[in-house]
């Protein structure tokens, strides 16, 4: 059977009429079940504080397949996913100041905020209180033109919402860096990983390796805790000196009171519970994979008597992203990739829900010229 990418037909997606656009080309997702193909539409001609840039790579995030899936109920088709956007610029508007043609560039989760309220003026945008502008499946705040993601040929941003790539980066491996590098990077600086500290990851995956580097280049020691034997030398590659399984009773048990910090990145519903006892007092257990109601019920009495935490996190601010990209630089932390053709997006999608790869896929844009 031919794949979605070779039937879906390309066609022009329209634009509010008062609003100057080009046409661009892309891959879209057209319904929960269309798979991803080529895709012709519009975005905006550069406004005076924008930056026109050319993608040359695009990370491949879970969150990707959830959207184009509509798992969370909230997609709008057509979709172009891809919010892990490295390339280079092409073009900027007379108002921009920190950027000039030919600047290694970078867009992650988020394209706007309000920029006013409490969140956003502390440069927490990911919690503004009006809801950040999403990078793909949102609407501009100031046209109403949908927002198309980075499995596409160029993208408009403006200025304040570009990142700059540092020179020691290889843009493939820095794509991953803008969701899953900062969704880690954040609570790992919130909780304040470092010498002294003792950090554990639960989960290996997109998210869980670059924990396993960042927490490991800020001087913690890092523990794993994964269901899957045969992940050790893996884990020790990447920084731990330690692994845990999960379904280990006497493993778990051995290290109970003794981590000063837990990120949990398991992007699916599971019991938290086991993990409550091995934080120490006073302790945190961060929440950055699953997103929905709680199965079992939590057991609260582990966190009343150990005076240990439940928390969240989210991605970062741009500021704070910046801040973990010249962190990257300077460690030489890039993700590590699976680096695939634009054609092979529908079967990386597979993949991803198999759990087959490692750790991240990010899609060569120059494959687009060959459709």
């Amino acid at each position: 059977m031919p794949s979605a990418a070779s039937t879906t037909a390309s066609t022009p997606h329209s634009a509010t009429p008062s609003v100057a656009t080009f046409s661009t080309t892309g891959y879209a997702a057209h319904s929960p079940t269309s798979g991803l193909g080529l895709f012709t539409f519009e975005r905006r001609q550069p406004r005076a504080n924008d930056v026109l840039i050319e993608i040359s790579y695009c990370g491949v995030c879970h969150s990707d397949v959830h959207c184009v899936h509509n798992d969370w109920g909230s997609a709008r088709y057509p979709m172009v996913p891809g919010h892990e956007i490295v390339g280079r610029v092409l073009q900027v508007g007379e108002q921009v100041t920190r950027f000039k043609v030919g600047d290694r560039v970078g867009v992650g989760c988020m394209v706007d905020a309000c920029r006013h309220c409490t969140p956003c003026r502390k440069g927490w945008q990911q919690y503004c209180e009006s809801g950040a502008t999403y990078t793909y499946n949102h609407r501009d705040r100031i046209d109403g033109l949908r927002t198309y993601g980075g499995y596409s040929e160029k993208i408009v941003v403006t200025e304040d919402f570009v990142l700059k790539i540092p020179d020691a980066l290889e843009l493939p491996g820095a794509a991953p860096l803008l969701c899953a590098g900062i969704t880690m990077y954040a609570p790992l600086r919130q909780w304040q990983a470092g010498p002294g500290k003792r950090v554990a990851i639960v989960g290996l995956g997109g998210l869980g390796h670059m924990g396993l580097k960042l927490a490991r280049a800020m001087g913690a020691e890092v523990t794993l805790i994964t269901r899957s034997p045969g992940k050790e030398q893996d884990a020790r590659s990447l920084g731990a000196s330690q692994v845990l399984i999960s379904s280990d009773a006497a493993q778990m048990q051995a290290v109970a009171g003794q981590f000063d910090l837990i990120v949990d990145t398991v992007p699916y519903q599971h019991d938290v519970n086991p993990y409550l006892p091995l934080l120490a007092t006073g302790g945190t257990l961060v929440m950055v994979g699953y997103m929905g109601p709680q199965e079992p019920p939590l057991n609260t009495s582990l966190l009343v008597f150990g005076n240990r935490a439940l928390a969240g996190s989210l991605i970062g601010g741009i500021a704070q992203t910046q801040e973990m990209l010249d962190f990257c630089g300077q460690h030489g932390i890039h993700a590590d990739i699976e680096l695939i053709p634009i054609q092979a997006i529908n079967q990386a999608y597979e993949r991803m829900l198999r759990a087959d790869v490692h750790y991240r896929f990010v899609i060569d844009m120059a494959s687009l010229q060959q459709q």
